[in-house]
């Protein structure tokens, strides 16, 4: 694994350094710095100054093998890594600058995934170790960097360790368990990841439980009374002193008709308040950023990380440049810095008074007892002055919303408790009780900043009341209700959950979520993740023939075991070890055990009327076929409820035979097809617009990937395509034809020609 290079690579290292000592004259005293995304060496550079080279290595620079497992069993799991080949270039480039440069720093991300791909770098460097370091920021300000660099160390192994644990954990899951599901369910384009088939049991399950679910019908009683000529509302709550409950009209009406009795008297009996402070939510981590943002913003969950992403690598803000405006968005600690701690209170203090700081500055630790990577901080804004309408100029729209989210959370954070008073009032008429209650902010302390939408507490103002005092009523309005069944997971919902579980980290609840959802086994309706027949099948299987390999104790405990690796208290191999042994017996009892099956769509065809059944295209889009196929060649959406339709007539005639055609809707979409000899056309939509070379109709059109695009309907015959849109408009420059670009801020007018500049930029309002 991560393991020391050999004295005799330095010997052979230091020899080729002295043949390229003449070259590297001009970079000879400088340092040279590797990041993982070029957006955040423009940042870094502006810090650092002239005397470091900042260079990027995209990401991650070496992989296992394509195809393989990539790690021997047999020899305590000791991995095999490989140049990803796409960056044998970018690695040529990084030795170049490393035999250049003096020294050299790995500033790869601040959490285990970083550790690891630092230590990838330092493996294909043909440098002396003793010229490489790792140093970590979580902020990319002046002051998080500067101490990165004097602070620089050696790698941590141990981290790396983990990460290559849980890479070889997934590898293995990935590629046991997925080739029994090809053979099984005969479709070569399912996978079984370790952690998402987690998160698709949980869809899973929550979709039977709505299934299963049967309403209970209750009824409401609430009352409308009248003092000093003002409205006031009391919901009916009690009978004989104890908790009530209306489950039928037939008791709400005879309730009704006694509570309307002229003779029955409405006595205030009871009168209570209370003061009691809120507290503001602690500064966000992943999950609750990501949760917030999904429920206040409708940002999905990779939306909201790749946006947070841009922000914490550096925005360019005029004449201050490149600029860090958040810290590492991929955290689980709630901690925040002294320094930032020390700014929000001057900050608060100055903007909203004293009175607006608590006395004891605000402190936060992790509710219960699940690791915490405490070394990061909290997610929050760099520079608290920098407030979000003062940089709004320089952010996207998408931008501004969530960087202003951020920072209303953590400057909330810091300040005072609101001070609520709750009065609570009970009337009694007979035996009944009715209840009024209300919420009066009497100091809104943090509240004036941001309020958490999970806090759905009203308030308003009541009455003065005295006990003894008669209520005049003036009606009351009785309501059927049903109750509901547990909401399906949302992509917030879902990360809340798994986070509750202890089952992944930070950084993986994203590729999680897409996923399931790119694989086809969730689909996304009104923001909510139900899943597919696919998805359905694939869960059943694994749940009973691989339980415990997708039991939430087991995986919420191995990611604790990587846990305890990165710390140096368990051994990564032994660890391995322990799961392989009995993880292969499984594999080989499901390969043995699990009956070949042909997922049912529960549908029929609407041609011949046989089982339609879930099929997959050669480039992995699943679709409903007709299980009489060949003799019957109906195609279908996935989630198609269009079973039942007729086909209808078209008056175009088959090109090949002249035979009538018919429309039908197949998996890509709309099409005809001839009666006779079976020839299928795609219905192609128009858009307007004559094709520039052969002046013929410009349709559009569809990749095998799903992508939109643009090209000529008398294809083969002219081969003019366009992923933007041609629009009716010739360059002004060229006279070639324009296209437009829509983008959320502007549309833009561009010459289809590539070889002239020409662009026009209209504004949205």
């Amino acid at each position: 694994m991560a393991t020391k290079k050999t004295t005799k690579k330095d010997e052979i290292i230091e020899e080729k350094n002295t043949k390229t000592e003449s070259k590297s004259s001009k970079n000879a005293e400088k340092i040279l710095v590797i990041v993982e995304s070029p957006a955040k060496t423009k940042t870094i550079r502006k810090i650092l100054g002239n005397d470091y080279v900042i260079e990027a290595s995209y990401g991650h620079i070496r992989d296992f093998p394509a195809k393989v497992l990539g790690f021997d069993v047999t020899d305590n799991f000791k991995p095999t890594f490989e140049v990803i080949p796409e960056k044998k270039q970018v690695v040529k480039k990084l030795n170049d600058l490393a035999h250049e440069c003096s020294k050299i720093y790995l500033a790869s991300d601040p959490d285990r995934e970083g550790e690891a791909i630092a230590w990838h770098v330092k493996e294909v460097l043909d440098v002396p170790d003793s010229k490489i370091f790792r140093i970590e920021f979580n902020e990319i300000t002046p002051r998080a960097i500067t101490n990165a660099v004097k602070n620089f160390r050696n790698i941590d192994e141990q981290k790396v360790h983990a990460q290559q644990t849980r890479q070889i954990l997934d590898r293995l899951v990935g590629y046991k368990i997925s080739p029994v599901l090809w053979e099984k369910l005969r479709n070569n384009h399912l996978s079984a990841g370790r952690v998402q088939s987690v998160a698709l049991k949980m869809i899973c399950e929550r979709e039977k439980q709505i299934e299963a679910f049967i309403p209970q019908e209750y009824w409401t009683i609430f009352a409308d009374f009248e003092k000093d000529k003002k409205l006031y509302l009391a919901e009916l709550v009690k009978y004989n002193g104890k908790k009530i409950e209306i489950k039928s009209e037939d008791e709400s009406n005879k309730i009704i008709e006694e509570l309307t009795d002229a003779k029955m008297i409405y006595v205030v009996n009871k009168i209570s308040k209370k003061q009691t402070t809120k507290r503001p939510q602690p500064p966000f981590i992943t999950s609750t950023l990501q949760r917030e943002a999904s429920n206040r913003l409708s940002y999905g969950v990779s939306k909201t990380m790749q946006i947070a992403q841009k922000l914490y690598e550096g925005i360019d803000i005029g004449k201050e440049g490149p600029t860090g405006l958040i810290t590492y968005m991929r955290t689980d600690s709630v901690r925040i810095s002294d320094e930032a701690r020390e700014a929000a209170k001057q900050y608060i203090i100055n903007k909203y008074g004293e009175k607006y700081y608590p006395d004891e500055p605000n402190i936060y630790s992790k509710s219960g007892n699940k690791q915490v990577q405490d070394a990061h901080e909290a997610i929050r804004p760099t520079y608290i002055d920098k407030t979000p309408d003062s940089i709004k100029g320089y952010l996207s729209n998408e931008q501004y919303r969530l960087y202003k989210l951020i920072w209303e959370r953590f400057t909330a954070s810091q300040s005072t408790n609101a001070i609520v008073e709750n009065t609570s009032i009970e009337i009694v008429a007979n035996k009944y009780t009715l209840r009024v209650s209300a919420s009066k902010l009497m100091f809104d302390g943090f509240m004036k900043v941001y309020t958490d939408t999970e806090d759905t507490e009203e308030y308003s103002e009541l009455p003065e009341f005295k006990e003894g005092e008669v209520q005049t009523l003036k009606k009351l309005h009785p309501k059927q209700h049903f109750t509901q069944p547990p909401a399906r997971y949302s992509e917030a919902s879902l990360v809340k959950a798994l986070e509750e579980y202890g089952i992944g980290r930070p950084s993986t609840y994203a590729p999680i979520i897409s996923k399931i959802q790119t694989k086809g086994y969730v689909e996304k309706l009104e923001k909510t993740l139900k899943p597919t027949i696919l998805g359905a099948t694939v869960s059943k299987q694994l749940e009973k023939y691989f339980k415990e390999i997708v039991d939430y104790e087991f995986t919420a405990s191995m990611e604790a075991k990587l846990d305890e690796i990165a710390e140096n208290k368990l051994v990564w191999n032994e660890v391995l070890k322990e799961f392989y042994e009995p993880f292969v017996e499984i594999v080989n009892s499901a390969r043995e055990n699990m009956e070949k099956i042909v997922i049912d769509s529960g549908k029929r065809c609407p041609n011949c009327g046989k089982p339609l059944i879930v099929r997959t295209s050669r480039w992995g889009t699943q679709f409903l076929g007709c299980s009489g196929y060949p003799e019957c060649k109906t195609m279908l959406p996935l989630n198609s409820d269009d079973t039942n339709v007729e086909e209808k007539a078209v008056e175009e005639k088959c090109e090949k035979c002249g035979g009538d055609m018919v429309a039908k809707n197949g998996p890509y979409g709309p099409y005809i097809e001839c009666l006779s000899c079976k020839n299928r056309k795609s219905i192609q939509k128009t858009i307007g617009v004559k094709c520039p070379k052969c002046n013929g109709e410009i349709v559009v059109k569809k990749s095998k990937k799903g992508r939109i695009f643009y090209g000529c309907k008398s294809y083969p015959n002219c081969d003019f395509v366009s992923w933007d849109e041609p629009i009716n408009e010739k360059c002004p420059e060229c006279g070639s034809i324009l296209v437009k670009r829509v983008t959320k801020k502007s549309e833009k007018h561009l010459c289809s020609n590539k070889e002239c500049s020409y662009m026009k930029e209209i504004k949205n309002d």
